[in-house]
């Protein structure tokens, strides 16, 4: 067994774990916009707490191992690898600012909230549509960059259209969240 396979397997653990991590965070979102009650939004924000974290872990994990494959077998000057890895490192301020933020926002206040229906307030942090708009392109470009790692294409133009379709069906799947907002705001 070669140093390759294990950085491989290691890269491939810390995608699943990514992946693990976001999709917590996607549930716990709609989790939290069926929430009634403050009891469940705050038992929510535990697991969405969690979720992050392993998010994170296994981030350092994707990005060892990933940066070991690049230097030892692909190099840093392939298309495919090239945007992969400007595609993820654009993802983590996206992260750090549109969701964890969000989250420890909405975990916070789902402990200083006293047991029992939610506030109006609190009812409309946890359908941010903003959150989920970010919850859902943080995805998509995911779905995007292991698809470039798993078709490898050479020319750029591939490469960045790849995560441009990504990007907008991460958009798209998003504007549903918008429609219904606003729907809400009108009616009343």
């Amino acid at each position: 067994m070669s140093l390759y396979t294990l950085a491989l397997f290691t890269h491939i653990l810390g995608a699943i774990g990514v992946f693990v991590g976001v999709g917590m965070w996607l549930f716990g979102a709609l989790g939290w916009r069926l929430a009634q009650r403050v009891e469940q939004a705050r038992l929510i924000a535990g697991l969405v707490t969690l979720a992050g974290n392993l998010a994170v872990g296994s981030i350092l994990l994707l990005i060892i191992a990933g940066l070991y494959m690049a230097l030892t077998t692909w190099g840093l000057e392939v298309p495919w690898l090239d945007v992969a890895t400007g595609s993820f490192l654009l993802l983590a301020p996206f992260g750090v600012f549109l969701i964890d933020r969000r989250v420890k926002a909405i975990a916070a206040q789902s402990r200083a909230e006293p047991d029992g229906p939610l506030s109006m307030a609190f009812a409309a942090r946890l359908t941010d549509p903003v959150m989920s708009l970010a919850l859902r392109v943080y995805f998509a470009v995911l779905l995007g960059i292991v698809f470039l790692m798993t078709t490898k294409p050479l020319q750029w133009a591939v490469a960045l259209l790849a995560i441009g379709i990504a990007l907008a069906l991460g958009v798209l799947a998003s504007l549903p969240l918008f429609v219904r907002k606003h729907a809400r705001v009108s009616s009343k």
